[in-house]
């Protein structure tokens, strides 16, 4: 809640391009991390483990958890919180990858306060 007692709500967008360098390591890690999920039922348990050893994305899914960003931030408790991974085809010299840009453009638009 902000100090006048209504809560605010704010979404997060946080895109990151990741180099998977071992996606053997990568596998291993999903795997032992859907192993330990006690909560997981068993069906799709085995789902998990297959998709994570066909695709580092869907490895990288599973490692990754959205809380762990936010835990430790005073005053914020994470209502919802959903994300993806896909491999994507990446060209660091490409405009569409030129992140600073973007903020640029969102800025130019923005009216002012």
């Amino acid at each position: 809640m902000s100090a006048t007692g209504t809560p605010r709500f704010v979404r997060l967008r946080v895109e990151v391009v990741l180099e998977i360098d071992d996606p053997r390591e990568l596998t291993r890690a999903a795997v032992a991390r859907i192993d330990a999920d006690e909560f997981m039922p068993e069906e799709e348990r085995v789902h998990a483990r297959s998709v994570a050893h066909e695709d580092s994305a869907e490895a990288l899914a599973a490692l990754v958890e959205p809380f762990d960003l936010v835990h430790d931030v005073p005053g914020v408790e994470l209502v919802q919180a959903s994300w993806s991974s896909e491999e994507v085809d990446y060209d660091p010299d490409a405009w569409e990858w030129d992140l600073d840009e973007e903020d640029e453009a969102d800025t130019d638009d923005e009216a002012p306060a």
